[in-house]
């Protein structure tokens, strides 16, 4: 599992191709449900296609992180695969982003203006 450290308080998960991505996202679910204190970047470049199996882990890891007051964010999803999150309604459950980079900004927006040198409004998310 490509699991890290992307920032301090953030998860990085790059998942593999199907048929292993329901198992890793399995692995994510344990290691949350034991230790519940980061938001997580699910990163789907590997991912083509996503089985039913998939999806009900990320719902169920959408719920442990927000039950613990934080987030999941999913980046670099296929067109294929946003289209799946839309049929089954799911497009407007998970929050999106285009890449890592992006994912972390919406996941830290404090710390990211700190970086870049703005100081007005620091506490503001």
């Amino acid at each position: 599992m490509g699991v890290q450290n992307f920032s301090e308080g953030t998860v990085l998960v790059v998942l593999p191709a199907e048929p292993q991505t329901s198992d890793e996202l399995t692995r994510v679910n344990k290691m949350v449900s034991r230790r519940c204190d980061f938001d997580v970047i699910i990163d789907f470049s590997r991912v083509e296609i996503l089985a039913s199996s998939s999806i009900s882990n990320l719902i169920l890891l959408h719920y442990w992180l927000r039950g613990c007051g934080h987030k999941l964010t999913l980046c670099n999803v296929s067109f294929a695969t946003k289209c799946i999150f839309s049929k089954v309604g799911l497009n407007t459950f998970f929050d999106f982003a285009d890449d890592k980079f992006a994912a972390l900004e919406s996941a830290h927006p404090t710390e990211h203006r700190a970086h870049s040198g703005d100081t007005e409004n620091p506490g503001r998310l």
